[in-house]
């Protein structure tokens, strides 16, 4: 009988000791509060806060300010306003999160603009819609049970410098002290929002920082210590989270990195377009082993069904969890959705490749408004998950079923 009770009161403390916890790291896995591992499977949420020109089948307009421009040209900034604000609201609904979890995905990386946070204007929002829009997902994932990884993937002046983070073309937040403390401060604000919100795994501090074209110009060495100062601040209000830290040169070089500077860090890596093989990730299994830390695939994928399913099955002999780009696009079997091309569409793809440098073309060349909105008002509809095509195959190939 005493034998009894202490084996019963050793489970209630061992589950005590992990109940209402959050996600932490242990050795080379990532922990779940009732201290089981768990192996990250989940679907990057691209273009929803942070818009691509390639999403909307646009070449030459490809980062946000230069989509947003050719909205603004077409209907006008309050028509644009409105279409923003509208995408926002059906681009992604509860209805996503219920499917992505129903396909027994455990997980979503959440992309965002930093401007969504600060008292700059992007998409015609506020500050507070940023915050809006991040309580709405994180309620719906709450609901679904489907765990969070918060990233930024544009940062004040440019961490990459191309598109992907509505830069000027270079990485200018590694130059710039008062962009790193703004970048610093939108991190601290966020981690002090939801430092108690146990549906966030953590903070992807950078997506693919410092792109190949500056590899020789002595940006690398500023990484970690901005990650550093920025884990730090963090820490000052959320003791919580996992902060997950991205290798420079597209996330895929991890010589930037020392020791571990913080006793709860994941290291993540993408890699896109390569043959998947363990020889394209035996340095991050090396790095792995050496340091004792978890890895993560942040982002891959944009590729065949067979190439995905290889990659996929690579990383999961290797418990090494994972995060495939995108969820939704628009008319591409390269996801687990797609929408469907509004009627005319091609007419606004057509202006949106055409030489707009100057205000007389603009003027010469503007489309029927009429026409337009009613274009972007079919695309939004399309939009919704009702509407869109499930991609069996890309779906299959996550080793997933609907």
């Amino acid at each position: 009988m005493k034998l009894r009770f202490v084996i019963i009161m050793l489970t209630v403390l061992s589950f005590q000791m992990f109940a209402g916890d959050f996600v932490k790291t242990r050795g080379k896995e990532i922990i779940l509060p009732s201290g089981e591992p768990i192996l990250l499977k989940g679907m990057n949420i691209g273009n929803w806060l942070l818009p691509e020109g390639y999403m909307f089948k646009f070449k030459k307009p490809n980062s946000p300010r230069l989509v947003t421009s050719v909205f603004a040209e077409l209907i006008g900034p309050d028509e644009a306003k409105k279409f923003w604000v509208n995408f926002q609201d059906v681009y992604i609904t509860h209805e996503d999160i219920k499917f992505i979890k129903r396909l027994g995905l455990n997980s979503i990386r959440l992309p965002f603009h930093y401007a969504l946070f600060n008292d700059e204007t992007f998409l015609h929002n506020t500050q507070a819609r940023g915050f809006e829009l991040f309580d709405r997902i994180l309620d719906w994932c709450r609901k679904e049970n489907l765990y969070v990884i918060l990233d930024m993937h544009g940062a004040p002046c440019g961490q990459t410098g191309d598109n992907i983070d509505d830069s000027w073309g270079y990485p200018w937040l590694f130059t710039s002290e008062d962009c790193q403390n703004e970048f610093i401060k939108i991190w601290k604000s966020i981690a002090e929002k939801y430092a108690d919100d146990k549906i966030i795994i953590g903070y992807d501090l950078l997506n693919e920082p410092i792109a190949h074209y500056f590899e020789e110009d002595g940006l690398y060495e500023k990484l970690e210590p901005l990650y550093k100062k920025a884990t730090a601040a963090i820490r000052e209000v959320d003791k919580n989270h996992i902060i997950f830290l991205g290798g420079a040169k597209w996330n895929t070089n991890f010589s930037v990195f020392g020791e571990p500077f913080d006793d709860n860090l994941v290291y993540t890596f993408h890699k896109y377009w390569m043959e998947p093989v363990q020889e394209q990730i035996q340095e991050y299994l090396d790095f792995s082993e050496k340091y004792n830390v978890p890895l993560y695939l942040g982002e891959s994928g944009e590729n065949s069904d067979e190439w995905v399913n290889n990659f996929r099955t690579l990383l999961e002999q290797h418990n090494i969890g994972w995060c495939f780009w995108p969820y939704k696009k628009l008319e591409s079997s390269a996801g687990i959705v797609q929408i469907k091309y509004p009627s005319n569409y091609e007419t606004i793809m057509d202006y949106a490749e055409k030489p707009r440098d100057n205000y007389q073309f603009i003027r010469e060349n503007r489309l029927d408004q009429a026409v337009v909105k009613q274009i972007l008002a079919e695309y939004l509809e399309n939009c919704n998950l009702k509407k869109c095509e499930a991609n069996e195959g890309y779906i299959k190939a996550l080793g997933l079923t609907d």
